[in-house]
């Protein structure tokens, strides 16, 4: 028993932010902000810094994160003695600054030590974190370190909690999707797979999911590798492989703390697949993720890890798959006459939408909208993302079609057949509103 506690004490301490902190004063953050008007403005406070002190630097390139809305922020050293500054904004990575070797040795190893990372280790990768303070509210970061050629390379993945803070209503679906996933939500059993690519949102999504189901009188437990955000009201473990907590062996211990809902972070092999399963036939609601291209590879995927069609079948309610592309910036978006090859492929898109769903009539020019750039979007055309989703709805026929091992290709043509959308159409649609341009759907999405 004392051993159990141990271990017990060892995984809670391990899913909280450990490592150091750096405090940035709200009242300094909205100064950022009122500077950080464009991108250009954080190599004009960084020059300025050169040559003072190693943490006001840090907290320039940590505020100027939080100022963009960074997700991730990359320092790379270069050639020339010069280390260049890069921040993911909304997906994509946009140059900031460049800073010389010599300020950045010093930032590296600021980094270093707040990250409870080895100083002196320096021909191998490390992984870290600690917390950004500021105006009372704790943001962490990630931190990990890879050698190259001119220096070591650095990516800090700021886990902000404003990430995880859209509702299921604010995700982007269209509303004959919202409506299906909203059936499938207030069922009491069930598996709900989101599948995608790193990146897609499936993290953002599933949190939304929990806060639809979340009531006084559920209880819900996740199981994530790591944990990521934390939220208050659930309860969250992480698995530690190295002790022998993994996804299936936690799963395991999850269903003897009388849970209403489950959150399995990732199914990767078939005893996590399986025990999940089982979960759901046995009264939970169970939420997931795969890595697989489109939600009609969900189940081909699960039957290749070597689940059973009669566990499969009747424990998968939907699986959703999903991309996240740009919004285009609502301040200084433009409209235009599109192209006769854009026209011809948004034509071409909306043809072979389903019955049912309701159809834009495109005839004559095409008005669409356009990236531009201003001071509001860090002068790149776009603000904030939004999710294209495609769904596969386990019924009766699909259940049927599960036993028969089907191929992505049946299963297109049973989710036609339902009447869905591919995560293309839906892009298109959002082409169509102004929300996002056809550029942009190709790049996230592929073209046709």
């Amino acid at each position: 028993m004392e051993k159990a506690w141990t271990f017990y004490a060892q995984v809670t301490r391990r899913g909280r932010a450990i490592g150091g902190a750096v405090e940035v004063a709200k009242e300094r953050l909205e100064e950022f902000r009122s500077q950080v008007r464009a991108l250009p403005d954080i190599a004009k406070l960084l020059v300025s810094l050169e040559s003072k002190r190693t943490t006001d630097v840090l907290e320039v390139v940590l505020a100027g994160a939080l100022a963009t809305d960074a997700s991730d922020i990359h320092l790379e050293p270069q050639a020339e003695e010069r280390v260049r500054l890069r921040y993911r904004l909304d997906g994509v990575l946009n140059d900031a600054a460049f800073m010389p070797a010599a300020s950045f040795k010093f930032l590296l190893s600021r980094i270093k030590l707040i990250a409870s990372m080895k100083l002196n280790v320096k021909t191998r990768g490390q992984d870290g974190r600690f917390t950004i303070e500021s105006g009372g509210t704790e943001i962490e970061v990630r931190t990990s370190t890879l050698p190259g050629p001119y220096g070591e390379n650095i990516v800090l993945r700021v886990l902000n909690p404003k990430a995880i803070s859209i509702g299921f209503a604010e995700l982007g679906m269209q509303p004959w999707i919202r409506e299906a996933m909203a059936r499938e939500l207030a069922k009491p059993n069930g598996m709900i797979l989101t599948t995608g690519p790193t990146g897609s949102g499936k993290t953002t999504t599933l949190y939304a999911f929990i806060r639809e189901v979340h009531t006084p009188g559920t209880k819900i437990i996740t199981l994530e590798d790591p944990i990521e955000y934390h939220v208050a009201g659930i309860e969250q473990t992480q698995v530690e492989p190295e002790a022998g907590y993994d996804f299936a062996g936690g799963l395991r211990s999850i269903l003897r703390q009388d849970p209403d809902v489950i959150l399995v972070g990732e199914i990767r092999d078939l005893e996590t697949a399986q025990t999940a399963m089982h979960s759901a036939l046995t009264g939970h609601l169970v939420f997931s993720t795969l890595h697989t291209n489109n939600a009609a590879g969900t189940i081909p995927r699960l039957l290749d890890l070597g689940v059973e069609p009669a566990i499969m079948a009747p424990a998968i309610n939907v699986a959703m798959a999903q991309r996240l592309v740009r919004q285009l910036c609502k301040t200084c978006k433009r409209s235009y006459r599109a192209s006769d090859a854009e026209a011809e492929t948004i034509r071409g898109e909306l043809s072979g939408l389903p019955k049912g769903v309701p159809k834009p009539s495109p005839e004559g020019e095409l008005a669409l909208a356009k990236a531009a750039g201003c001071a509001e979007c860090n002068g790149t055309g776009y603000r904030s993302r939004i999710g294209v989703f495609e769904i596969l709805l386990v019924d009766d026929a699909v259940e049927k079609l599960v036993f028969q091992k089907p191929s992505d290709v049946d299963l297109k043509k049973a989710m036609a057949a339902q009447g869905q959308i591919t995560m293309r159409q839906d892009g298109i649609l959002k082409v169509l509103a102004g929300v996002t341009d056809l550029a942009e759907v190709e790049r996230v999405v592929g073209a046709g």
